[in-house]
């Protein structure tokens, strides 16, 4: 009687599925299926994350969009003004010689000294970022200048400190009537403490672009409430250094500045004279 025995593939063969079956890894269970609420709110807060987002990118760009125009109409009042001057330039060309120049009243002296402008105790000075004119009272006793304003608003802009304000003016100030009540914004620089009778006052410090006659420099202004005196702009030293100096027995040395709305520069004297009787009637 003839055994039939396996074969040594056919063993092999079992050899390997047997022991492949045994290297197989146990599978997880399957993950709980998701309710219906749970769904609802995955989808909830993706939406908030995506409406988030959106909303923070929008805006920034808006506010990048408004410190464009801000600039651009800053250039625009500029250019605005130097194409004034340039067209009474080419009138004053054009003129016979023998008509008479219409005139204001101003030092006949030198407006420089030692490579430093010469300011009389009270001098205009335009905002170009505001677009307007304002008188400054020049004191060398004042360590920052100062910039009336009302209404100082602050706010948080991309995570900076930021205030908004209006321009604190009287009704006999010299200004382009259509800033009066327009709101300004403007970074805080930082902030200073004022030490006075009353108490101590912490107030905000921003910069503006500012020019008096040729003098174009951004300036550091502290923003207080100064309707209570003649000036709305105070100039201390620290704009004065290495730049100009004071000379307390003139006014208005320089001419006032032009922006769109506002009076010709020739017109100034009538209110550089209001300041002088106002100054002889206190004598």
């Amino acid at each position: 009687m003839r055994h039939c025995l396996p074969s040594v593939g056919t063993l092999l063969l079992a050899t390997l599925l047997l022991g492949g079956c045994t290297l197989l890894p146990e599978r997880e269970p399957p993950p709980p299926p998701v309710t219906s609420d749970e769904f609802q709110a995955r989808i909830d807060r993706l939406e908030g994350t995506v409406t988030a987002s959106c909303v923070t990118g929008q805006q920034a760009r808006l506010d990048q969009q408004l410190q464009r125009q801000q600039a651009l109409s800053a250039d625009v009042r500029e250019v605005g003004s130097l194409l004034r001057q340039l067209r009474g330039d080419v009138a004053q060309l054009g003129r016979p010689d023998d008509q008479p120049e219409a005139t204001r009243e101003c030092s006949d002296g030198p407006t420089r000294l030692d490579n430093k402008e010469i300011l009389g105790r009270s001098e205009w000075i335009g905002l170009p970022g505001v677009g307007t004119y304002l008188k400054a009272r020049i004191d060398s006793g004042a360590t920052t200048s100062s910039l009336s304003a009302t209404e100082i608003t602050r706010f948080e802009r991309d995570g900076e400190n930021w205030v908004r304000f209006k321009l604190g003016l009287n009704e006999a100030d010299s200004v382009v009537d259509s800033v009066r009540d327009e709101w300004i914004e403007a970074p805080v620089e930082r902030r200073v403490r004022i030490i006075q009778a009353s108490g101590e006052d912490s107030r905000p410090v921003i910069s503006l672009l500012m020019t008096l006659g040729p003098l174009r420099e951004t300036v550091q202004f502290t923003l207080n409430d100064r309707t209570h005196l003649d000036h709305p702009v105070l100039l201390g030293r620290r704009f004065l250094m290495d730049i100009a100096v004071i000379d307390v027995a003139q006014q208005y040395l320089h001419e006032r500045p032009e922006f769109p709305g506002g009076r010709p520069a020739e017109e100034a004297g009538a209110d550089e004279a209001a300041d002088r009787d106002e100054e002889e009637a206190e004598e």
